[in-house]
């Protein structure tokens, strides 16, 4: 298989996005090619801890859970048109629970959850670039994860659209997301090796 080139001066879009046929995970973010390795072994404990806890809660509810990678689209003022589609994101754990904005290729518009859990690469990304880029696509929660620090901030959409820290939660302490109160996760257990 030859190797994609990119520019990573050039802004692209979901339906390029598509044509890029090989086994390198990326993501867009106003159109621009941010490249991801592949998460360390620690990373892949703590995203499948919280993907068991939130799938095993979710079972027989309405909404749903996915795990990197996973496509989601955060297109401007409801755009559908794939050559519009600047913004596609592969967060680590994604919360849906309205069905339609659910396809075949992942999700097209802003989750209800998103996890992320910070790496040396992403840091940067997750905290500012993504951290606004959800802000302003309307993603209703947003859990930061540091596994060196063994915590989680959780970040809520306020009324005026903007991200209010609702808490931050280290060992000893359990987070519960904002729409399921009574889904209790335990800190020490999400970090535990």
């Amino acid at each position: 298989m030859e190797a994609i080139i990119l520019d990573s001066n050039k802004r692209y879009t979901f339906a390029n996005y598509l044509t890029w046929i090989d086994e390198k995970r990326r993501e867009l973010i106003d159109g621009f090619v941010f490249m991801m390795s592949g998460p360390t072994r620690r990373h892949q404990k703590i995203s499948g801890r919280l993907f068991l806890r939130f799938g095993n809660y979710l079972e027989k509810k309405k909404c749903e859970v996915y795990s990197a990678p996973f496509d989601v689209r955060l297109p401007k003022n409801g755009e559908t048109d794939n050559n519009k589609i600047y913004n596609v994101v592969q967060p680590d754990i994604v919360v849906v629970c309205d069905q339609s904005k659910l396809d075949e290729k992942g999700c097209i518009g802003p989750p209800d959850l998103i996890v992320e859990i910070l790496s040396a690469n992403t840091s940067k990304k997750d905290l500012k670039d993504k951290f606004f880029l959800y802000e302003k696509s309307g993603v209703i929660e947003y859990w930061i994860a540091y596994p060196n620090e063994k915590s989680i901030n959780v970040f809520i959409l306020n009324p005026k659209g903007k991200y209010e820290l609702k808490g931050m939660y280290v060992e000893g302490d359990t987070v519960s997301p904002s729409m399921f109160l009574d889904l209790s996760l335990e800190i020490e257990d999400i970090f535990k090796m």
